[in-house]
């Protein structure tokens, strides 16, 4: 098994695209699917179809999100987020793409970040295409729903929700401005993400000389894509991950390590302070 000093080794000198999976903000309190916990707690998520086609799962994950929302939107970088950003300010990142929805890297104060599954953090009309704020949404839903009652304490989900046993007589909100169903400015499972990002995440690794991909399984292949370019273009790959990923034989060193133990020592070899 490889080290640390064998990853820095491999980035020095280069510039590096990173790109970052659940794992990087397990250690901010947001739980993944695939971690080292998910047997004990794997369900199915939701999907897109479901969502869109059926007004009792879009209920349902609105109970379930007004309940979960609040330790997503309290959660803080931890400090591979800050070593992430450090090493952006010090020239050394042509890009950081993230699967994450928690806007942590901006919280920590990355710049250039292309969020490939979007943020919790936005609500979107499938009506109109209205951008709203999640944090606006959750006061309307206080006052839609004055008696649902907030169970605690509560186990968080990977969706931004919250487990709970019952969601009956929660109501929705709809927009504002049209009436029409809302939705988590979010990719969900069987939705595609837009070509944008994905365009903006391939010139980051276009322009780069080595990728490092920090707390992700590339179980799905929003982001396994990434690793299958830079593994065909001849860069270097590098793997900071706990347990199995699909990205294992394409890696040059492949690291175990926690992403808040081990990228402020990485930062710190490669001169970002």
């Amino acid at each position: 098994m490889a080290h640390l000093s064998d990853l820095a080794r491999l980035l020095t000198g280069r510039r590096v695209a990173v790109l970052t999976g659940a794992g990087c903000s397990t250690e901010s309190g947001i739980p993944d699917y695939r971690g080292p916990e998910t047997l004990r707690r794997a369900r199915n998520p939701i999907r897109f179809q479901q969502f869109v086609g059926d007004p009792a799962w879009r209920q349902r994950y609105w109970a379930r999100s007004y309940v979960g929302w609040p330790r997503i939107r309290d959660a803080r970088p931890n400090p591979a987020h800050r070593a992430l950003a450090a090493m952006g300010e010090a020239g050394l990142l042509t890009g950081l793409i993230t699967q994450n929805v928690d806007r942590l890297h901006h919280k920590a104060g990355s710049g250039e970040v292309t969020e490939l599954h979007g943020a919790l953090a936005d609500v979107v009309c499938l009506g109109c295409g209205d951008l709203t704020s999640r944090e606006a949404l959750q006061q309307r839903l206080s006052v839609l729903n004055p008696t649902f009652s907030l169970p605690a304490p509560v186990e968080s989900a990977p969706d931004g929700d919250a487990e709970l046993d019952t969601t009956a007589g929660f109501t929705p909100a709809d927009c504002e401005r049209c009436g029409g169903a809302l939705k988590p400015h979010v990719v969900f499972f069987g939705e595609n993400v837009p070509r944008q990002r994905v365009d903006a995440a391939f010139a980051a690794v276009a322009a780069a000389q080595a990728l490092l991909v920090v707390g992700s399984s590339l179980a799905v292949f929003s982001g396994w894509r990434f690793v299958k370019r830079a593994h065909e273009a001849g860069l270097p790959v590098g793997l900071l991950n706990l347990g199995a990923s699909r990205g294992d034989a394409q890696a040059t060193v492949r690291v175990q390590a926690r992403a808040g133990e081990a990228l402020p020592a990485l930062a710190h070899l490669l001169g970002a302070r």
